[in-house]
Protein backbone atom coordinates (compact mmCIF):
# COMPACT_ATOMS: atom_id res chain seq x y z
CA UNK A 1 0.00 0.00 0.00
CA UNK A 2 2.70 2.45 0.94
CA UNK A 3 4.59 1.79 -2.28
CA UNK A 4 1.47 2.10 -4.42
CA UNK A 5 0.62 5.43 -2.79
CA UNK A 6 4.11 6.76 -3.51
CA UNK A 7 3.94 5.60 -7.13
CA UNK A 8 0.56 7.26 -7.53
CA UNK A 9 1.87 10.53 -6.02
CA UNK A 10 4.88 10.42 -8.32
CA UNK A 11 2.68 9.88 -11.38
CA UNK A 12 0.45 12.77 -10.34
CA UNK A 13 3.41 15.12 -9.99
CA UNK A 14 4.94 13.83 -13.22
CA UNK A 15 1.68 14.57 -15.05
CA UNK A 16 1.54 18.03 -13.45
CA UNK A 17 5.09 18.92 -14.46
CA UNK A 18 4.58 17.65 -18.01
CA UNK A 19 1.53 19.86 -18.28
CA UNK A 20 3.48 23.00 -17.38
CA UNK A 21 6.48 22.00 -19.50
CA UNK A 22 8.99 21.85 -16.67
CA UNK A 23 11.50 19.15 -15.93
CA UNK A 24 10.67 16.83 -13.03
CA UNK A 25 14.28 16.78 -11.91
CA UNK A 26 15.64 20.31 -11.77
CA UNK A 27 19.38 20.42 -11.23
CA UNK A 28 19.70 24.13 -11.89
CA UNK A 29 21.10 26.52 -9.34
CA UNK A 30 19.57 29.93 -8.85
CA UNK A 31 22.25 31.48 -11.06
CA UNK A 32 21.46 29.09 -13.94
CA UNK A 33 17.70 29.44 -13.55
CA UNK A 34 15.72 31.34 -16.17
CA UNK A 35 15.54 35.05 -15.46
CA UNK A 36 12.44 37.06 -14.67
CA UNK A 37 11.89 37.89 -18.32
CA UNK A 38 11.67 34.21 -19.32
CA UNK A 39 8.04 33.07 -19.16
CA UNK A 40 6.84 35.52 -16.52
CA UNK A 41 3.23 34.48 -17.08
CA UNK A 42 4.11 30.79 -16.64
CA UNK A 43 5.85 31.56 -13.35
CA UNK A 44 2.85 33.59 -12.17
CA UNK A 45 0.60 30.61 -12.93
CA UNK A 46 2.69 28.47 -10.55
CA UNK A 47 2.39 30.80 -7.56
CA UNK A 48 0.56 29.82 -4.40
CA UNK A 49 -3.01 31.07 -3.87
CA UNK A 50 -2.06 33.50 -1.08
CA UNK A 51 0.59 35.26 -3.20
CA UNK A 52 -1.14 38.63 -3.28
CA UNK A 53 -0.11 41.37 -4.00
CA UNK A 54 2.01 39.88 -6.75
CA UNK A 55 4.55 42.28 -8.25
CA UNK A 56 4.10 43.00 -11.95
CA UNK A 57 7.00 42.28 -14.28
CA UNK A 58 8.34 45.85 -14.28
CA UNK A 59 8.17 46.18 -10.48
CA UNK A 60 9.81 42.76 -10.11
CA UNK A 61 12.84 44.00 -12.02
CA UNK A 62 13.05 47.08 -9.79
CA UNK A 63 12.80 44.93 -6.67
CA UNK A 64 15.55 42.61 -7.87
CA UNK A 65 17.85 45.55 -8.66
CA UNK A 66 17.25 46.97 -5.19
CA UNK A 67 17.87 43.53 -3.66
CA UNK A 68 21.16 43.26 -5.54
CA UNK A 69 22.25 46.69 -4.27
CA UNK A 70 21.28 45.87 -0.70
CA UNK A 71 23.13 42.58 -0.91
CA UNK A 72 26.31 44.39 -1.90
CA UNK A 73 25.79 46.87 0.95
CA UNK A 74 25.13 44.02 3.43
CA UNK A 75 21.83 45.54 4.54
CA UNK A 76 19.37 42.74 3.94
CA UNK A 77 17.98 39.79 5.87
CA UNK A 78 17.25 36.57 4.04
CA UNK A 79 15.33 33.46 4.97
CA UNK A 80 12.03 33.03 6.74
CA UNK A 81 13.41 32.79 10.30
CA UNK A 82 15.71 35.78 9.98
CA UNK A 83 13.10 37.98 8.28
CA UNK A 84 10.37 37.06 10.78
CA UNK A 85 12.69 37.80 13.71
CA UNK A 86 13.75 41.14 12.26
CA UNK A 87 10.16 42.20 11.54
CA UNK A 88 9.05 41.19 15.06
CA UNK A 89 11.89 43.25 16.55
CA UNK A 90 10.75 46.29 14.56
CA UNK A 91 13.32 46.56 11.78
CA UNK A 92 12.04 48.83 9.05
CA UNK A 93 12.29 48.16 5.34
CA UNK A 94 10.26 46.16 2.88
CA UNK A 95 9.81 42.42 2.44
CA UNK A 96 9.92 40.43 -0.78
CA UNK A 97 8.35 36.98 -0.56
CA UNK A 98 8.67 34.28 -3.22
CA UNK A 99 5.34 33.07 -4.54
CA UNK A 100 6.26 29.47 -5.31
CA UNK A 101 6.99 28.21 -1.79
CA UNK A 102 5.75 24.77 -0.89
CA UNK A 103 4.28 24.04 1.65
CA UNK A 104 2.44 27.33 2.11
CA UNK A 105 2.64 27.04 5.91
CA UNK A 106 6.31 28.01 5.77
CA UNK A 107 5.53 31.63 4.82
CA UNK A 108 1.83 32.04 5.61
CA UNK A 109 2.54 34.01 8.81
CA UNK A 110 4.79 36.62 7.17
CA UNK A 111 2.10 38.83 5.56
CA UNK A 112 0.29 39.07 8.90
CA UNK A 113 3.51 40.02 10.68
CA UNK A 114 4.28 42.64 8.05
CA UNK A 115 0.82 44.17 8.27
CA UNK A 116 0.96 44.32 12.07
CA UNK A 117 4.33 46.09 11.97
CA UNK A 118 3.30 48.25 8.95
CA UNK A 119 6.13 46.88 6.81
CA UNK A 120 5.37 46.92 3.07
CA UNK A 121 5.58 43.53 1.38
CA UNK A 122 4.90 41.93 -1.97
CA UNK A 123 5.35 38.62 -3.72
CA UNK A 124 7.50 37.75 -6.71
CA UNK A 125 6.78 34.68 -8.84
CA UNK A 126 9.91 32.57 -8.29
CA UNK A 127 12.31 31.99 -5.43
CA UNK A 128 15.09 31.06 -7.84
CA UNK A 129 14.92 34.58 -9.28
CA UNK A 130 15.00 36.07 -5.79
CA UNK A 131 18.05 34.00 -4.88
CA UNK A 132 19.82 34.98 -8.08
CA UNK A 133 19.05 38.66 -7.48
CA UNK A 134 20.82 38.68 -4.11
CA UNK A 135 23.81 36.82 -5.52
CA UNK A 136 23.11 33.47 -3.90
CA UNK A 137 23.58 30.09 -5.53
CA UNK A 138 20.52 28.75 -3.73
CA UNK A 139 16.92 29.92 -4.10
CA UNK A 140 15.69 32.28 -1.40
CA UNK A 141 12.14 32.38 -0.04
CA UNK A 142 12.06 35.79 1.66
CA UNK A 143 14.17 38.91 1.88
CA UNK A 144 13.90 41.98 4.11
CA UNK A 145 15.59 45.00 2.55
CA UNK A 146 16.49 47.80 4.95
CA UNK A 147 17.24 51.40 4.04
CA UNK A 148 20.81 52.40 3.20
CA UNK A 149 22.37 55.54 1.72
CA UNK A 150 24.04 53.63 -1.12
CA UNK A 151 20.73 52.85 -2.83
CA UNK A 152 18.21 55.20 -1.21
CA UNK A 153 16.62 56.28 -4.54
CA UNK A 154 15.95 52.67 -5.58
CA UNK A 155 14.66 51.93 -2.07
CA UNK A 156 12.20 54.84 -2.04
CA UNK A 157 10.97 53.97 -5.52
CA UNK A 158 10.37 50.33 -4.54
CA UNK A 159 8.54 51.22 -1.31
CA UNK A 160 6.33 53.69 -3.18
CA UNK A 161 5.53 51.12 -5.87
CA UNK A 162 4.75 48.39 -3.31
CA UNK A 163 2.39 50.68 -1.42
CA UNK A 164 0.56 51.47 -4.68
CA UNK A 165 -0.17 47.78 -5.35
CA UNK A 166 -3.80 46.80 -4.74
CA UNK A 167 -4.27 45.29 -1.31
CA UNK A 168 -6.42 42.23 -0.78
CA UNK A 169 -7.84 43.61 2.47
Amino acid sequence: QWYQRRVQEFQTFQHYFKRINLSMVATETAADAPSLTDNYEAKCALTIPIARPLAPKKLGKKLFKCAKSSSKAKSLRRGVKDVAKAVRKGEKGFVIIAGDISPIDVISHLPVLCEEQKVPYCYVPARADLGAAIGSNTPCSTVLITKNDEYKDKYKDCVKSIKELPSIY
